[in-house]
């Protein structure tokens, strides 16, 4: 059985400190294999932002695999965006902007779906598009395969239809085709699993809520998502953990089993 932690938007620079250690606690409990972090991982992009997430991630006990969100690279400061638009996040958390971790039993290929020049709109090449359905196509039966972006793959709500993942129709296509059974994603602060119909095989869109930060929605407190995999044939369970102000602590809220196709 493997363990999977799926944390977003955590905006250091707007953290909560009750909610950090009730995160770290959590893990502790939940021992993961490996956290994705699906970007906004800042606040501002600063350097003592990104210094402060590197040390809480290290403060969860698994890998991490991490991506940029558009709040990752900095808004005000032009010249590094359009020349060093990574280079903050790159000191904190690596050069490698699209990740992959592998092991017996996942596949998690990163994304990025950020652009320099755009403020927070993401969208995916055609190149980075055939990239993961390549690395999909080539998984063992026995792996959970996990694509992460940023920006929402999928939304069942027609007010954030504008925070789209551009060439979402495209992408969900090409990946469904090549094996794929989750797209991870944020952004919106709004946590949720969408089973995608109409395509070559079912893979489901599972959004994080902010995870540690104060920017929260009304209708949604921080949360985060563990997904527990064991051997082929079986259910995939997801479970959404909200923070519980007045316990200060994570509760498992809802599990939703997901089976994904084989053959």
């Amino acid at each position: 059985m493997s363990v999977l932690l799926h944390i977003s938007d955590t905006h250091f620079g707007t953290e909560q400190p009750p909610v950090v250690e009730a995160l770290v606690a959590l893990a502790a409990q939940q021992r993961p294999d490996v956290v994705v972090l699906s970007g906004d991982i800042t606040q501002r992009a600063r350097p003592a932002q990104f210094r402060a997430a590197k040390a809480f991630v290290d403060r969860l006990g698994a890998p991490v695999l991490a991506i940029p969100g558009n709040h990752d690279i900095a808004l005000f400061d032009l010249w590094a965006r359009l020349t060093r638009p990574y280079a903050r996040y790159a000191t904190a958390f690596g050069t490698d902007l699209e990740p992959v971790h592998a092991s017996q039993d996942l596949l998690i290929v990163g994304v990025n779906s950020t652009r320099a020049w755009r403020h927070k709109n993401g969208e995916v090449s055609t190149a980075q598009i055939d990239r993961v359905a390549n690395l999909l196509i080539a998984a063992s039966p026995q792996q959970l395969r996990v694509v992460v972006v940023h920006q929402p793959a999928a939304v069942h709500r027609a007010e954030d239809r504008a925070n789209l993942l551009r060439g979402h129709t495209a992408a969900l296509r090409v990946w469904s085709a090549a094996g794929a059974d989750l797209v991870l994603g944020g952004h919106i602060h709004l946590p949720y699993t969408l089973a995608q119909q109409g395509l070559a095989r079912r893979l489901w869109v599972l959004q994080a809520g902010t995870a540690v930060s104060s920017r929260t929605r009304p209708e949604a407190p921080n949360s985060v998502n563990i997904l527990h995999w064991g051997t082929e044939g079986e259910d995939c369970l997801i479970e959404q953990w909200d923070f519980a102000r007045d316990e200060q602590i994570f509760v498992r809220t809802t599990v939703t089993p997901v089976k994904p196709e084989r053959g």
